[in-house]
């Protein structure tokens, strides 16, 4: 099956909206926030419920970044963002020595059959402690996850080998932040599938997925967790700007042509993915697109993969000096200039979801070199 397919269709039959697989940092967690605020922005969730989730996700942002110790498996960390009915789920995946198990578990176990007023009491008590562990404390940040949102933590560990294991946390909150454990009518939680996605991010060299509408503002966020992450990476300088100027006109080709929120959440969720294999960044988005704007888009993709460099600069020209408010230049333009800074062939694929809609996939390669 064709990867961004599979992609998608996992991203909407398990309402996921972000994933993120590789080193969480103090840098890169702050756009990691943000990108759920933005996605909270248009959601029934008020002031508190707001605060509830985004200190619940600081603290499980830290607490991966506090224990990835392990610099050869740092990069199989995970973020996922997915929605409920009534919320969101947060989950949280990293490498742990199968060693340290027992007691984590051990500890989680407390945590959970402890009630809401118990918690805070133990919390009390153990802010007053003397005990502390070079990780931040003896379970103090699994204990302050659990009070901010008043409910107990899902979460399985997952053999790698002799050595190590994955663990996976995960919590599901309402409206007003609160945590439902396997609740109401919410699908128990299974951490198969985050090792699934986990592996499926693994083997494809991807390390961000975006799945939902893409709007200016989630857009923004998108762009600044990009930018931070490759200059985490000490991305060559020219290949930075290249990545980032194309993931601009590529985010906006897929609000070029939404049709809206209704029909994609019915037949196809805009998604973004961005992958990295042997210094070759693709980046790929796909949406939901009339059939009726679907030839004509073609004729300019095949017209633009025609050219070379020297006639993609040719041809860009020609668009500027055409380009009026009430013409269509403007997208022409964006899709010449994703070639010509890309250094590489347009690649992308129309499948028929019905009479009216069809999903458009588009996939430009950043080269490290343009000849």
């Amino acid at each position: 099956m064709d990867l961004t397919r599979r992609i998608r269709d996992k991203m909407m039959n398990e309402r996921l909206m972000f994933v993120y697989r590789g080193v969480i940092t103090n840098e890169n967690s702050v756009p990691l926030l943000m990108l759920l605020e933005k996605e909270m922005e248009n959601s029934e969730f008020g002031f508190v419920g707001r605060k509830r989730l985004f200190m619940f996700v600081l603290e499980s942002l830290q607490n991966v970044s506090r224990h990835s110790t392990h610099s050869q498996h740092a990069d199989m960390s995970l973020v996922v963002y997915s929605k409920t009915d009534n919320g969101y789920t947060v989950t949280t995946g990293n490498v742990l020595p199968t060693s340290s198990i027992s007691d984590l578990k051990l500890r989680l176990d407390e945590i959970n059959n402890l009630e809401t007023k118990e918690i805070r009491n133990v919390y009390r008590q153990m802010l007053s402690s003397a005990e502390y562990s070079s990780k931040g404390g003896a379970g103090l940040g699994l204990i302050e996850m659990a009070k901010k949102t008043g409910n107990k933590l899902d979460y399985d560990f997952v053999p790698l080998d002799s050595e190590y294991s994955y663990f996976i946390l995960s919590k599901t909150v309402d409206s007003g932040g609160v945590g439902m454990h396997l609740g109401g009518k919410e699908k128990p939680f299974h951490s198969k599938s985050v090792s699934q996605l986990e592996r499926i991010m693994a083997d494809n060299n991807i390390y961000l997925i975006w799945s939902g509408h893409i709007s200016p503002d989630v857009g923004k966020e998108v762009l600044s967790f990009t930018e931070t992450k490759l200059a985490e990476e000490d991305v060559e300088s020219n290949i930075r700007k290249r990545v980032f100027s194309i993931l601009v006109e590529i985010l906006e080709n897929v609000s070029k042509y939404s049709p809206g929120r209704e029909p994609e959440e019915q037949f196809g969720m805009p998604v973004a993915m961005i992958r990295l294999e042997e210094k070759v960044y693709s980046l790929t988005t796909g949406n939901l697109i009339l059939n009726s704007k679907v030839d004509h888009l073609k004729e300019k993709l095949d017209t633009i993969n025609k050219y070379d460099k020297v006639g993609l600069k040719e041809l860009f020209r020609k668009s500027l000096s055409g380009q009026t408010i009430s013409s269509d230049s403007t997208g022409n333009m964006g899709l010449i200039d994703m070639a010509k800074k890309s250094g590489s062939k347009l690649i992308y694929q129309f499948e028929e979801i019905n009479g009216l809609y069809s999903y458009f996939t588009l996939t430009v390669k950043v080269e490290d070199r343009i000849d």
